[in-house]
């Protein structure tokens, strides 16, 4: 038995997609779309069984799409055996709800597929409780349609489980009120993770270790990059929303600086704007980064779409002003005739390690702040600076003997406060004294 369950999918959906020029740019359906919305489907563990891209002056105000195309999708539908009809545009709640009764086969919209995704992709507490949130957001004013659904299954006869022949307004309030405490304790616990997360933050400020975060388009390599260069064991496979809980690591770039380094959730186009809300609390990271990785996938046909809405959510997100250096991987997958080139850019294989030494010197040149490895001999009547050297400086070695010997890392400040102790230091002004 478990078996068949394993062989047979989740799913068979019929995938539907609408283009209008009454709706915003980003959300017209195109084949591209359409494309991705079927990788989401496999993503969710469904197969599609028919795609139907329509183009309409406007969209229907009941069904969204034509009339002669909800029959043509009906009969689909039936001929098919779908289970489930997937739209690649946002539908309002009364638009699904016309939608099923048309089908008779759950109806759900692209928003909708991203969040039982991210509901099956979440490991830790906090991406947990990330997506619940963004559900029940997403649920409250669906609400209405979900208990028409449930009527329909009861059918005619009456004979259907108690409580399920229609609540009523008195049931749906009840839900309401349920929700909404639901939504107010998870954005308390996310304003938990927030604290927690600024405390950790600030701990780290203080030590004046850099953040990097890794940015870009689900599926373009992130996961990959950051088990090259750290050796993590993140799981990196060719789906979409492989990640959603941020994974940190220390990274050593030079012998004088580490770096935090930490993955995000992958973008996509369309992205829920109840997803947007709910995950700043692990985004908000990128506000308080030094330097953002936006990794791009250079192999797919359409990394500059995708590109442009990477950076297009970072504006979002508040995170536009931060040095942003372009990681074009999948190098060797790339057929085109000229690489892009750039101060901020550099192309790399993430899987084959081709090019990761060029983009360490480049993170090492971008955030260096002047850190250098000093040996410094201290008088014992001076041994109040090892204190000072350990909370502002990278300290490696101390040794007592005559004088006591420090190795450390130093920014050009702590340089200047000691530097008549530095081994081979003369007069003559360093660069971090200017």
């Amino acid at each position: 038995m478990n078996e068949t369950v394993m062989e047979n999918p989740r799913d068979r959906a019929v995938l539907v997609g609408l283009a209008s020029p009454r709706l915003d740019r980003k959300e017209n359906a195109d084949e591209q779309s359409m494309d991705e919305l079927s990788a989401l489907v496999e993503t969710a563990g469904g197969v599609c069984v028919g795609v139907v891209l329509q183009t309409l002056p406007a969209p229907n105000p009941r069904t969204f799409i034509g009339e002669g195309k909800v029959d043509e999708i009906r009969e689909l539908v039936k001929s098919q055996e779908a289970t489930m009809v997937i739209f690649d545009n946002d539908l309002s709640p009364s638009q699904m709800r016309v939608l099923t009764e048309e089908f008779g086969v759950q109806v759900l919209d692209r928003s909708g597929l991203i969040l039982d995704i991210f509901a099956q992709r979440a490991r830790t507490k906090e991406g947990r409780l990330q997506v619940e949130l963004a559900q029940y957001q997403y649920l409250l004013p669906r609400l209405v349609g979900m208990w028409t659904h449930l009527e329909r299954q009861a059918g005619t006869s009456g004979k259907g489980p108690i409580g399920s022949k229609g609540p009523g307004e008195t049931q749906l309030e009840t839900d309401r009120r349920h929700i909404h405490r639901k939504i107010d304790k998870l954005k308390d616990d996310r304003e938990e993770v927030r604290r927690v997360r600024g405390t950790q933050r600030e701990r780290r400020q203080k030590n004046e270790i850099p953040v990097v975060a890794i940015v870009g388009y689900t599926n373009a390599g992130k996961s990959t990059l950051l088990n090259a260069l750290t050796g993590a064991s993140i799981p990196a496979n060719n789906r979409l929303f492989d990640t959603l809980d941020t994974t940190t690591r220390l990274l050593t770039v030079s012998d004088t600086l580490d770096v935090v380094i930490s993955d995000t959730v992958g973008f996509i186009r369309k992205l829920p704007h109840q997803l947007v809300e709910a995950f700043k609390a692990t985004l908000e990271e990128l506000e308080y980064a030094d330097l953002l990785l936006h990794v791009i996938d250079i192999s797919n046909p359409e990394w500059e779409a995708q590109a442009q809405i990477v950076d297009e959510l970072i504006a979002e997100l508040g995170a536009e002003q931060i040095p942003c250096l372009r990681v074009y991987n999948k190098s060797d997958l790339f057929f085109g005739d000229i690489r892009p080139r750039g101060e901020m850019s550099v192309n790399i294989s993430a899987k084959t390690g081709e090019g990761l030494p060029a983009l360490m010197e480049r993170i090492d040149r971008i955030l260096d702040k002047g850190s250098r490895r000093v040996t410094i001999h201290l008088p014992y009547d001076k041994a109040g600076l090892v204190d000072m050297l350990y909370r502002e400086a990278k300290v490696e070695q101390v040794a007592y003997a005559e004088t006591i010997d420090v190795v450390a890392v130093c920014v050009p400040r702590v340089l200047g406060q000691i530097k008549e102790y530095i081994e081979g230091c003369t007069e003559k002004k360093e660069e971090w004294e200017t």
